[in-house]
């Protein structure tokens, strides 16, 4: 007996160590990994210029939180979480690099959020995959380089996941902390993510698509409705009901005193916004820009990425069919956000790739299954180095090729051929704000107004030029010497070109000078 116990404690030992093997080396290559997207992230960060949006978000971040709050219920469409962490973030600097590495960071951590999602559903190689297939994809790698909140998105609603994973698995005595940190981690993320874009209402929704007719296959029952599934695949088992309830009513508390606000916001994109309905097309192009953006201009490269990462998905819808309830789960996420946006899109349309961009991360973990399921490791192998390269001349598109709003070339064109006396004049007004960030170094005394109104005078994002503000604008230059006008999104702002127009009747165009996303143009009296 004493000789079987001591057999039993050595095979318990070598199993322990094994386990112990795995996780360590499971570690080292998701910290691998994790340094790769890293650099990726923060690879030229700084190189390209400050677009609109970027500088933007530097505006309404410099305001104390009041007014900040303020300014987003009066002029913009977006919750307050990011600008909120940027206005902490400032305080260290305001530099291209430094105000994007809040979303680097952001996009960092959510690859090992990402990999603990999909290992708490399967095991270390799926996991190891799909962290891998997010850290090298190029959409992911552009937005962790912008000033915006589509980086915290994802990490948010990558948390969002990993709890609901937490709380889909069976509760045992071991891991009863675990439980507990899933369900309120599962709140707080939530949460937070419905406060980095109001879009991400889709999110609760869409665990609750899957959660209630789970929970009720559950209560009918007798065995616990812990899901079928064979290894890899963790068992899946509906949380009580009453607890899920209550995490419900929880996420609802934590974020109304936001929803007076959200509503607000919601009426002002009713009423006017610039993003066209979408087609067939819209969705065709969303899904090659989850799976590769920044394609090369070969018209072959689309099809050969839709073959490749179809190829992925299909082999892991038929390695997922083992566990039905997993893959409903990631069904869910990624198509109740599409189905979403395009349904109120039919009203208002908002289906835009940017804000569905946490909706790939189940198209990768399917991709990821697929992979992972190839029997023979140097099949595996390939596959993943086929799916760099693809990458990689997407990645090289990126970091070469793809080109932001130039106001930082167009300030310092104008700052050498400025003087005293010059008014500035912005034509969509808030394009003064990316202007401004540059300029601010040059002349910061400079006379600026804008057309139709000055600088969110109107109370309005985006004020449209209409023939009822020309005789302002006429007033405004009619004894002016020299105007700049920076003009840049006319083709929302003022389509019928009525700012030249009122321009050309009074002065004389003396330069012109296009950059990417704008121009500059000097008009000044007609020399005798």
């Amino acid at each position: 007996m004493q000789t079987l116990q001591r057999n039993s404690g050595a095979a318990g030992s070598v199993r322990d160590a094994r386990r112990g093997g795995r996780v360590a080396v499971a570690a080292l290559w998701l910290g691998a990994i994790t340094l790769l997207g890293l650099g990726l992230r923060v690879w030229a960060i700084g190189a390209k210029g400050l677009w609109l949006d970027e500088a933007f978000s530097i505006w309404m971040s410099r305001h104390p939180l009041p007014e900040l709050l303020d300014w987003l219920v009066r002029i913009d469409q977006h919750p307050p979480l990011y600008y909120a962490l940027l206005h902490g973030w400032l305080a260290f600097g305001d530099s291209e690099a430094w105000v994007r590495a809040l979303s680097a960071l952001a996009g960092t951590l959510t690859i090992p959020v990402f990999f603990a999602f999909v290992r708490t559903l399967s095991a270390d190689l799926p996991a190891l995959i799909a962290a891998f297939v997010l850290t090298i994809a190029p959409f992911h790698v552009r937005f962790a380089q912008e000033a915006r909140m589509y980086a915290l998105l994802t990490l948010a609603a990558a948390v969002t996941f990993l709890c609901v994973a937490i709380i889909l698995t069976p509760a045992t005595p071991a891991n009863r902390a675990r439980q507990r940190a899933g369900w309120i981690g599962y709140v707080l993320a939530t949460v937070a993510t419905l406060l980095t874009h109001n879009t991400a209402l889709f999110l609760p929704i869409a665990v609750n698509l899957f959660m209630a007719p789970f929970i009720f296959v559950r209560r009918r029952r007798a065995d616990g409705a812990v899901s079928r599934t064979t290894a890899p695949f963790a068992r899946l088992q509906a949380p009580p009901l009453r607890g899920w309830l209550l995490a419900q009513a929880a996420v609802i508390v934590l974020w109304l005193p936001w929803s007076a606000a959200f509503v607000q916001q919601s009426i002002g994109v009713y009423a006017q916004f610039w993003i066209q309905p979408p087609t067939v097309q819209t969705v065709f192009d969303t899904l090659t820009t989850f799976a590769s953006a920044f394609l090369p201009g070969n018209v072959l490269w689309p099809a050969v990425v839709w073959t490749f990462f179809g190829a992925l998905l299909l082999l892991g819808l038929v390695a997922l069919r083992r566990s039905p309830a997993l893959l409903a789960l990631l069904l869910v996420l990624w198509l109740t956000p599409f189905a979403g946006e395009w349904l109120v899109s039919l009203r208002r349309p908002i289906f835009y790739d940017r804000t569905l961009i946490w909706a790939s991360l189940p198209l990768y973990t399917i991709a990821a299954f697929g992979i992972a399921a190839l029997r023979r490791p140097w099949l595996r192998a390939a596959v993943l180095v086929a799916l760099l390269g693809i990458q990689s001349f997407s990645l090289h598109s990126y970091y070469n090729y793809f080109e932001k709003e130039n106001w930082r070339g167009a300030a310092a064109y104008l700052a050498e051929r400025y003087e005293a006396g010059d008014l500035l004049l912005f034509n969509a007004t808030w394009v003064q704000i990316p202007f401004d960030y540059y300029f601010r170094a040059y002349y910061p005394e400079a006379e600026r107004r804008g057309a139709p109104v000055d600088l969110f005078d109107g109370g309005v994002l985006e004020p449209k030029m209409t023939a009822a503000d020309v005789p302002r604008l006429a007033e405004l230059i009619g004894n002016r010497d020299r105007v700049w006008l920076i003009y840049s999104h006319d083709w929302y702002t003022d389509p019928q070109k009525l700012i030249p127009a009122a321009l050309n009747k009074q002065l004389s165009l003396l330069d012109q000078q296009a950059f990417y996303g704008l121009e500059l143009r000097l008009y000044a009296e007609s020399p005798e």
